[in-house]
């Protein structure tokens, strides 16, 4: 039975479709001129799958590392793609987790002024989150993320059978994403992934079943707000705190994890701002702690954190903006200082994250 849904995107209507087989589906999909972009760790995992496609298109095989998300990382690929006659009509295809899609994304984006493209996610993440959305981004130095614009894919292959080769750590990164968005849409939601989520490690129909909730949950606000202008910017509920952890700890922790500990941040201190209560902090913190465990952060420098705070690109001036929460299904964008009450809250959640190994052993 096929299952898919679709979102409306500013160019175009497009499809997330949920596949047996990958790679059965690329084939009655692929044209004559597509090019395929496969992360090199797949190629190598699913080279039953991957090989015949290979065989039958020209195909780039990428490293997955985060050099390649640079312009001189895309230079080479790009040069490929023009002197070999890819053209205007032909599509990319990517076929791996978050690098590949973002590298083939921007190219998709400025090659020609626009090509289209087919996205195979390969993990967690990127099936339940990053797939749809629309953004593209590369890096320019040091600085993450910060070249870029819009540009959706034309299809989406959601393949669950390739979640098989992940480690657990990403698996959890993945779900602490999904995490995010459950926590943002109010109780029902928040209840049902407390209750699913041990299931959903290894029972892949409830996986597939977090997985279309979660998209379903970004796919209704990206039609609201695709460009980011306003409403959207609540799925930034944890990523602020989340993102100088993931810093200050030079990516050691995983992106979904680290989001996990930002929400708990986020949370605490809006029970210390008196925005909800300690009990409803705690409350969320529960199934944010079965997901970040067994991974315990140490932030002795705590000074540097709160400089990486600083540096997030959301903020403005010399503002800090960060969502906090009113409670479940109730996130807004708020600019706080890093003192007093706030800068001890912070502190707190380290400690607690660093004094309670046995909570966070698996």
């Amino acid at each position: 039975m096929s299952d898919f849904f679709s979102i409306r995107s500013y160019r175009s209507t497009y499809q997330v479709r949920f596949c047996a087989d990958f790679s059965a589906d690329l084939k009655s999909e692929l044209r004559e001129g597509d090019f395929l972009v496969v992360d090199a760790n797949i190629a190598t995992l699913h080279a039953n799958r991957v090989d015949p496609l290979r065989a039958a298109h020209p195909h780039w095989i990428l490293q997955p590392a985060e050099p390649q998300k640079s312009y001189q990382g895309v230079e080479p690929l790009m040069d490929h793609l023009i002197r070999n006659g890819f053209r205007k009509n032909h599509r990319l295809v990517a076929i791996g987790g978050g690098i590949t899609q973002d590298v083939t994304a921007f190219i998709a984006s400025i090659l020609y002024r626009g090509v289209g493209w087919i996205f195979v996610p390969t993990n967690l993440l990127s099936q339940a989150d990053s797939c749809i959305g629309s953004k593209t981004s590369i890096n320019f130095g040091a600085f993450k993320n910060q070249i870029g614009g819009f540009h959706p894919p034309v299809l989406i292959l959601n393949d669950l059978s390739l979640l098989d080769t992940l480690p657990r750590d990403e698996i959890r990164s993945g779900m602490g994403e999904m995490m995010h968005y459950f926590l943002l849409t109010g109780r029902a939601d928040f209840e049902r992934v407390s209750r699913e989520y041990d299931a959903a490690l290894t029972d892949r129909t409830v996986l597939r079943g977090l997985i279309r909730r979660s998209l379903e949950i970004k796919k209704a606000m990206i039609e609201r707000d695709e460009f980011d202008e306003g409403p959207r910017n609540v799925f930034n509920y944890g990523h602020s705190f989340g993102h100088a952890l993931e810093s200050y700890t030079d990516y050691a922790i995983p992106h979904g994890i680290a989001i996990c500990f930002g929400m708990d941040i986020a949370n605490h201190v809006s029970a210390a701002l008196g925005l909800i209560s300690e009990p409803e902090a705690a409350e969320m913190r529960v199934i944010l702690q079965r997901n970040w465990r067994p991974t315990v952060p140490v932030v002795k420098d705590l000074d540097r954190y709160l400089d990486l705070l600083r540096k997030d690109k959301k903020n403005v001036g010399s503002d800090v903006r960060v969502i906090l929460t009113r409670g479940l299904g109730d996130m807004f964008l708020t600019k706080i200082p890093l003192d007093g009450v706030v800068l001890e809250t912070i502190r707190r959640c380290f400690d607690y994250y660093q004094a309670t190994p046995a909570a966070t052993a698996s």
